[in-house]
């Protein structure tokens, strides 16, 4: 499996981007998975449904199962976060994992910017970064700017610049830090 992951501030587009590129890569015959970051509380599940109720009962697991797909929820109950590479390990090998979020990882990334955002660009503070996808020309851009409205030359981009998971060093920022 090969990643490359989306960072941006909130309200920049990440997740109206890949709506837009996921379809441009499979057209492609590229396999792809997603994998994103809450920085919230969130649920899948819905009250009164029988899995919501397995949960609240104190399952760990529950997974719920139909002819047309599949989805396991799990709790962590007080357990740490699941860190990137345990969430790639649960995932079906797939050709391209697209990651949003996580911009503290070591993986390629593409920087996410609109300057109606308001906000400082991320590429300077992170190595990281291979590309930047904008709606605006920016000026004396240290990387390559793509046109976050052109999903098949993003797609180019992304194809070229993934990399297979196994090459990436995993630790994060904070990790490097404390040795």
């Amino acid at each position: 499996m090969r990643i490359i992951g989306f960072a941006g501030w909130s309200g920049a587009g990440k997740t109206t981007l890949l709506d837009d590129l996921i379809p441009a890569l499979v057209r492609r015959g590229v396999r792809v998975s997603t994998i994103k970051h809450a920085h919230h509380e969130f649920d899948v599940d819905k009250p009164g449904k029988d899995s919501h109720r397995h949960r609240m009962a104190g399952a760990t697991e529950v997974l719920v199962s139909s002819m047309n797909r599949w989805a396991l929820i799990h709790e962590l109950r007080g357990a740490p976060e699941a860190d990137l590479p345990e969430l790639l390990a649960h995932l079906a090998p797939v050709d391209l994992v697209l990651v949003e979020g996580f911009k503290r990882n070591r993986h390629p990334k593409i920087e996410i910017w609109r300057a109606e955002v308001g906000k400082p660009f991320l590429h300077p503070d992170d190595p990281f970064i291979v590309g930047i996808a904008s709606d605006a020309a920016i000026a004396d851009a240290p990387l390559p700017v793509i046109d976050l409205n052109d999903a098949e030359a993003l797609a180019d981009f992304v194809m070229i610049h993934a990399a297979p998971a196994g090459d990436v060093d995993w630790l994060t920022e904070a990790d490097q830090a404390f040795g």
